[in-house]
């Protein structure tokens, strides 16, 4: 998207036929709409269209508080279910952390140097150590401790927090607890962890010390939506490195901290950029 353009977009999920695109142009074309960009995809096994467009609203003759019930009429028509958005409005960005900052850290570079359009009006931690960090980057910190005795009072706390601050999207950048049921039905597809190998291997805890153990020659970073199964969820991004016989836990921690931040980080701007479309556990990305 040009920084110097405000612009819309749609996002699209519907069973598949022929006609979509057209109907969809058409509408964007009869309010005068100037598309700048404009993917699709159709999963055969599902038979589903699935689709993005961005368009500019320079010129665009239809006031986006009207959209919705303009646009409702085609959607009911082919059964679609869709989400619209507009750049204007940044989303609102929460970050869960434990006690490593590494991608903690990166996130915050990115966002400070304008790589990540959001806001982040609060990190939420259970421990201290990355207190310093977020307050240098002038992010209000609250550190709510988790044990098995209070989980529910602690998420009764972070939902407080979270709802007084118009959260639209959770990051657990090494956040390392597991959410409940209620927290993920909160934010369906709106929070993003990453976890530490190449899904579905190694799932759960330790999976460093069990891809060690296993000798295996590559090691790799998820990053996937929650679901109330553990590391189960769509997944949005994935890499890998090479590793060797001569490699420690330790190193193979060291080089995970690399991926780690990286494809988390990718997955966070991808979703804020709205290329993301979640169906069946799976995910498009559109480019």
């Amino acid at each position: 998207m040009s920084l110097n353009k405000q612009s819309a977009t749609l996002l699209i999920n519907c069973p598949d036929k022929k006609g979509l695109v057209a109907a969809i142009a058409n509408f964007l074309m009869t309010y005068n709409a100037s598309i700048m960009h404009a993917d699709q995809h159709q999963d055969g096994a599902e038979n589903l269209f699935l689709m993005r467009v961005e368009w500019s609203l320079q010129g665009f003759t239809l006031p986006m508080s009207d959209f919705a019930a303009a646009f409702q009429p085609i959607a009911e028509e082919h059964h679609m279910e869709w989400k619209v958005s507009v750049s204007e409005r940044k989303p609102r960005m929460a970050i869960f952390v434990s006690r490593y900052e590494h991608c903690l850290a990166d996130l915050l570079h990115r966002w400070r140097i304008g790589e990540l359009g959001c806001d982040i009006p609060l990190v939420i931690a259970n421990h201290e150590e990355c207190r310093r960090l977020v307050e240098f980057n002038g992010i209000p910190f609250h550190v709510i401790p988790v044990t098995r005795e209070n989980k529910q009072e602690a998420e009764a706390e972070q939902f407080r927090l979270l709802d007084e601050a118009g959260v639209d999207l959770v990051v657990l950048a090494r956040y390392m607890q597991v959410l409940s049921g209620d927290f993920v039905k909160r934010y369906p597809n709106r929070v993003i962890n990453i976890h530490h190998s190449f899904l579905p291997a190694f799932d759960g805890a330790k999976p460093y010390h069990r891809a060690f153990a296993r000798g295996v020659k590559l090691i790799g970073a998820t990053s996937h939506y929650v679901t109330e199964q553990l590391d189960e969820g769509p997944i949005i991004e994935q890499e890998v490195t090479r590793i060797s016989h001569r490699d420690e836990v330790e190193d193979l921690v060291q080089k995970g901290r690399d991926l780690e931040k990286v494809v988390l980080s990718r997955a966070v701007r991808w979703h804020l950029e709205n290329r993301i479309l979640s169906y069946s556990n799976k995910t498009v990305v559109f480019d």
